[in-house]
């Protein structure tokens, strides 16, 4: 390594002796003080790095100095010092790692270095689905199944922690990924082999920025580009911009910390931060617990951002010692910050930022987000207004219905044009467990406490403790029709909840543990109660469900569910008490007290002071040493799971949920290059807004789907048929269930919902992967249209490896989300954007054209000529803008994809 500006040297804490590079010493040469801390940790990253070849003298000038103004175009090489990844995304990874070693061995080269180089930790927080609720053994009946479904996914993994180097699992049943990285597996300053030096990572998972909150820095990437980073790799990445938010003030009573993300979460989108850099400075910060911080860090992809960072301070130290870690850990992460002038004190001169928004935490009112986007945020008070004007949009083309399917409002009700009554929505009789209710539009049928996002917050979590206990005090029960579930993030907060005497309260009312994992929020809201199932799809209502995580995209809670609501964990509890989303909680009771009296949510909200103190009586370092304590040794379901043996895994011809990728097959040693593109034809032609879920859906796997046949060729009941998340291993799966989202609307088929296109020339509508599988026969190569933001949503690698193997060779899109954009280019699929003000619609494209695209020149091209010609013969010519981005991106796109290009690396 060099040291071309001489930074090298020693740092004492405590009588141990760490060698550092010294930003203090770097700026005697450079104003690097008015650097934000992100671009000090990026800085030292370089300093630490610097070898002549990845990072050079120039990177290092080049970040320091920095124009935050300047748009990004210098590159440099981001070496992370770990890697994080959960089971859904974990098991892909570790079946290339896989078929990387055999793909090694038929190269000549030595499997052996297909291995970790940095600490790779997988928690297993994915799997766990909501099939029993409400009862006191949910935890155990659904931990019982998860096993039953899983034991092949898990037998691997166990074979992979025992054949691969430096790769640690952290067993089912423990918590959620985000949440055990903040509370244990977070280094924030390592002091490895007597080198300190700054704690980063990439996740597997978009939601690793929560790991901002406490300072370090990192964020979420596909798969593919995270296996290369544990293969030691340096992730490439432009210098970026960084947007400074300036927190004043604090939360008034009755605000949550939920309420705080969904209102900064709608600013910070509404400005634009895509691609930047977002970092949280201000008085507001001496106020801010770091549980708030790590939720407002959580939800970075809600706001677009790659990260949302805090910089280390007091708050910090606090909660390292509060979560266990040991002193000497807690002093090197003090010393080294400031050493660094990385430490956050009150009333320190601003660093320089390319912008600047400011919140008056005072402001904050409750919020939720929602029906189907985490940024589209409404006031608590507005929320039933929301629910009307957004489910009169669903019902524009609903059919007038009669008799027993409609409800016919008299003159009682109300509604009435001339002499006749208006029909209104349809209204089903349900009879479930001993009851009989009626269930209509507006019911809210899933109210969980669930995902990352909140479970990690003390704070709203008692808090919604003590609404459960306030409310069954005045004799207020759930809904029969709701589906209630609590998912803690760890197992910290069942400590607490417990010794608060809480637990109970929310049992009560029917939030019993369900597991210890993301549930509800990743689509593992398991099946609604056949009748009430039954009713919604019969009578076509809109259902609504409620819950505290981070993810409401269309079609991802539950297929059945057509609405999903954002909230606080105390807000999920009221509506679930509440049983509908067209009341107004803030003027409206939720209910009817023992002796006939209206409750209203003001009656029962507990206030911030008491909050404070359950928190301060119940929450010790205690709990988390004893959690953690074994924390990879698992349980003893985990330990009786039979796994293989040896480097090289025994793939299994009859595996539904693991086999041997094709990426590899006929590898050639050198790479083939930059191939053109002549003759392809549109698989897809879509919208705005397309998540990683509408392309690669994680939930259910529909019976009458491709994916649902392919597993019933195999012998596969529908009752284990598990989720395409559980099933990522298999890319048979998952090729088919690519763009089956059953909320897809594809343009080519007007009229059908679901993964459905019209196969060209002859205009059959068919299954998408059908008519992949076609043009494949054909050796017909395909593309994508589509409108702004394609690729929002989870860092699902899938959806760029689905795209892949589909046949797809280039998206055209307005814009793309950041790691999307970079998923394709790592999977060999080029991503092209319409010019601006250019799109598929005023371009007059219809998706059935043949599309010719020009050759590229690697490095060179940043705009190529795309021709489409229509069945007659017409051709339109318009420039797209090419999106790989950096050099090392052309060298991955010419390679075939990022996986080839470390493969050959290593071969030779």
């Amino acid at each position: 390594m060099g040291d071309s500006f001489s930074t090298a040297t020693t740092l004492d804490v405590n009588g141990s002796e760490y060698r550092y590079f010294s930003l203090e010493r770097l700026a005697e040469k450079h104003d690097i003080s008015r650097l934000p801390f992100s671009l000090k940790i990026l800085l030292e990253n370089l300093l630490r790095h610097e070898d002549g070849l990845d990072v050079t003298p120039d990177d290092i000038e080049a970040l320091c100095q920095w124009d935050p103004q300047a748009a990004p175009e210098t590159e440099i090489a981001f070496t992370p010092a770990r890697v994080v990844l959960q089971d859904f995304t974990g098991v892909p990874a570790v079946v290339d790692l896989a078929a990387m070693r055999d793909a090694m061995t038929a190269l000549g080269g030595d499997p052996g270095k297909i291995n970790p180089l940095s600490p790779a930790e997988l928690v297993i927080d994915h799997s766990v689905q909501v099939d029993s609720y409400g009862q006191a053994d949910s935890l155990d009946l659904n931990n019982k199944i998860e096993f039953q479904r899983n034991q092949e996914r898990y037998s691997f993994l166990r074979w992979g922690q025992s054949a691969f180097s430096n790769f640690r699992v952290v067993p089912p049943n423990t918590g959620i990924v985000h949440q055990v990285n903040l509370e244990h597996l977070a280094r924030v300053v390592f002091g490895s082999e007597g080198v300190a030096y700054p704690d980063t990572v990439v996740g597997t998972d978009s939601h690793t920025t929560m790991i901002n909150g406490i300072g370090v820095l990192g964020w979420g990437v596909g798969g593919i580009e995270a296996e290369a980073a544990m293969l030691g790799q340096a992730i490439t990445m432009l210098i970026p911009q960084v947007v400074g938010f300036r927190l004043t003030g604090q939360l008034p009573e009755g605000a949550t910390a939920t309420d705080l993300v969904l209102t900064v979460t709608q600013m910070l989108r509404e400005h634009g931060v895509v691609g930047k850099f977002v970092e949280f400075f201000g008085d507001g910060l001496d106020h801010l617990p770091l549980a708030d911080r790590a939720t407002i860090a959580n939800m970075a992809p809600e706001y677009g951002a790659t990260c949302g960072i805090f910089p280390i301070d007091e708050e910090s130290l606090r909660y390292l010692r509060l979560s266990g870690r040991s002193e000497e850990q807690v002093a090197l992460v003090e010393a080294y910050a400031r050493a660094q002038g990385m430490f956050r004190t009150a009333g320190q001169a601003e660093a320089e930022y390319s912008a600047v928004l400011h919140l008056d935490m005072n402001t904050v009112q409750p919020s939720l987000a929602g029906p189907k986007r985490p940024q589209d945020r409404v006031l608590l008070k507005d929320a039933a207004q929301n629910y009307a004007r957004h489910s009169d949009e669903i019902h524009s083309d609903r059919e007038p219905k009669s008799g027993a399917e409609a409800r016919l409002e008299d003159e009682g009700g109300g509604t009435a044009v001339g002499n006749e009554a208006v029909l209104h929505a349809p209204v089903a009789r349900v009879e479930y467990k001993g009851e009989t209710f009626e269930l209509t539009d507006g019911a809210v049928v899933i109210a969980a406490i669930t995902s990352c996002t909140n479970t990690s917050n003390p704070a709203v979590m008692l808090g919604a403790g003590l609404l459960a206990r306030n409310a069954a005090e005045r004799g207020l029960k759930v809904k029969p029709w709701v589906k209630t579930s609590l998912g803690p993030g760890s197992r910290v907060v069942t400590d607490y909840l417990e010794k608060a005497g809480l637990m109970d309260d929310l049992e009560a009312l029917g939030f019993n543990v369900v597991g210890y994992g993301c549930t509800t929020c990743i689509g593992n809201s398991g099946p609604l109660p056949e009748p009430i199932g039954d009713a919604i799809r019969e009578h076509d209502l809109t259902a609504v469900s409620v819950l505290s995580g981070n993810r409401n995209f269309e079609g991802r809670v539950h297929a059945d569910v057509k609405m999903n609501y954002l909230a606080s964990p105390p807000l999920v509890v009221a509506y679930a008490l509440a049983g509908r989303m067209d009341v107004d909680l803030t003027t409206e009771p939720l209910g009817e007290d023992s002796d006939g009296k209206p409750v209203y949510l003001s009656d029962i909200w507990p206030s911030s002071h008491e909050i404070q103190n359950v928190i301060q009586e119940s929450v010790t370092s205690d709990m988390f040493r004893s959690s953690y304590s074994s924390v990879f040794k698992g349980d003893e379901r985990w330990n009786s799971i039979e796994s293989p043996e040896g480097d090289k895994f025994a793939w299994q011809d009859d595996s539904t949920y693991i086999q041997n990728p094709p990426y590899f097959q006929g590898m050639p040693k050198d790479a083939p290059g930059v191939a053109a593109i002549r003759g392809a034809r549109c698989l897809a032609l879509l919208g705005d807004s397309i998540t990683t879920d509408h392309i690669s859906p994680a939930g259910a796997i529909k019976e009458d789907s491709p994916a649902g046949d392919y597993l019933k060729s195999k012998g596969v009941q529908k009752v284990d048929f598990n989720s395409y998340g559980s099933r990522r291993g298999n890319h048979e799966v998952m090729m088919r269930g690519t763009f089956a989202n059953v909320r897809l609307r594809n343009l080519l088929a007007p009229g059908t919902e679901g993964g459905w296109t019209r196969f060209q020339p002859d205009g059959e509508v068919m299954p998408i992967y059908d008519a992949a599988m076609k043009y494949q026969a054909e050796g017909t190569p395909l593309v994508i249209l589509a409108g702004k933001e394609y690729g929002t949503g989870s860092s699902r690698d899938w959806a760029a490896k689905g795209t892949n193997l589909l046949g797809v060779k280039a998206v055209i899109s307005e814009s793309f989300e950041r790691i999307h954009r970079s998923n394709l280019v790592g999977m060999g699929v080029l991503p092209l954007n319409f010019m601006d003000g250019d799109s598929a619609e005023s371009l007059g494209l219809n998706g059935g054209e043949t599309y010719d695209i020009a050759d590229l020149k690697p490095n060179e091209s940043t705009t190529v000529e795309v021709t489409a010609t229509d069945e007659d013969g017409n051709t339109k010519t318009f420039e797209a803008r090419v999106r790989i981005d950096t050099p090392k991106e052309w060298e991955y796109y010419r390679h075939g994809g990022i996986l080839h290009y470390v493969l050959r690396q290593l071969a030779a």
